[in-house]
């Protein structure tokens, strides 16, 4: 599949909701042991953008926006056997030139290890770090904590 465009679509009903919580509550980093009704609700109250290839979801990620000052990127992730095809820079592309996330003041991300990634399109660490400030519980979602 080397060399094929992914479409990117922001059609909820698209999603394959399987996929999206298999990866983010067995694979991720961040959303470990994350319930499916968790999922739902993020993606219901987001602005979400679907990776395809032939038709099967193979990348993710959604928005938290106000779609006028703020935006949150969240959840991205592309499959682990479709990645180093140039797949999550299309989905960032997509992102980036969304309609409803263009003139925000602030547009901010988390990352463990893909700064490379978004410094391309702008994201840099934060001006004034000592003005931010967060309520952060990685284990949430793990049994018992959530």
């Amino acid at each position: 599949m080397t060399g094929m465009t992914l479409e990117i679509s922001n059609d909820k009903s698209r999603l394959d909701l399987p996929v999206i919580h298999r990866f983010l509550s067995e694979t991720s980093s961040w959303a470990k042991g994350i319930s499916l009704d968790v999922v739902k609700r993020s993606i219901e109250h987001s602005l979400c953008f679907g990776g395809y290839l032939d038709g099967q979801q193979i990348a993710f990620c959604r928005v938290i926006t106000d779609s006028a000052t703020f935006a949150n990127l969240v959840d991205v992730f592309v499959l682990p056997e479709h990645r180093g095809q140039g797949h999550s820079k299309t989905l960032m592309q997509a992102v980036m030139a969304h309609p409803g996330l263009q003139g925000l003041r602030r547009f901010t991300l988390a990352t463990g290890d893909a700064h490379g990634l978004y410094a391309q399109f702008g994201f840099t660490p934060p001006l004034r770090p000592q003005s931010l400030m967060e309520r952060y519980f990685p284990d949430i979602y793990v049994e018992g904590r959530g």
